[in-house]
């Protein structure tokens, strides 16, 4: 899962909206902006700590001078040390966290779903703008046809790629 934080306040307005309209929670109009904020901090500290455990794991390894191969092993050991969860698991807890500050939000005024139902809302939402990672994804995947998955030039021009890409579309 890729989290743009360009995208984090759409993503949290959109998430307040949808759970509005299919009447699962009650939100005061004056407070939506600030329960939004509610929502996008959940995010923008979950990237934080990502990005941490990331960088702490590219640092052990290049300080251990490990194979690049052991990076995701090393994350999810850096990721346990913080108590979250990344790779695969990472979208479920992120869930978790964001129906977690639903009811702690002072922002939001009444919730009347049970949880799975707003934890369905909410992963629809989130799936919903977090394609947008895989479409970049294939996107620089087309535009590199010519080249081999794995080769070293790939490994170069792929990231290159995928940043230039952001860049187009603003992220």
């Amino acid at each position: 899962m890729t989290l743009y934080r360009k995208i984090i306040p759409q993503i949290a307005r959109d998430i307040l909206r949808t759970l509005c309209s299919s009447e699962a929670i009650e939100v005061d109009e004056s407070k939506m902006n600030e329960a939004e904020l509610d929502l996008a901090a959940v995010m923008v500290a979950h990237q934080n700590v990502e990005e941490k455990i990331s960088q702490e794991a590219a640092e052990t390894i290049t300080r251990l001078k490990m194979p690049k191969e052991r990076f995701l092993q090393m994350k999810q050991k850096f990721a346990e040390k913080y108590n979250v969860k990344v790779g695969d698991d990472s979208m479920e807890y992120l869930v978790n966290q964001i129906l977690e500050a639903l009811f702690a939000s002072k922002n939001i005024e009444e919730i009347f779903a049970p949880d799975p139902d707003l934890r369905k809302i909410i992963k629809l939402c989130m799936d919903k703008s977090l394609k947008i990672s895989s479409e970049i994804e294939q996107e620089a995947k087309s535009r590199l046809k010519n080249l081999k998955e794995g080769t070293v030039e790939w490994d170069i021009e792929y990231p290159r790629m995928v940043a230039q890409i952001k860049r187009q579309k603003g992220l």
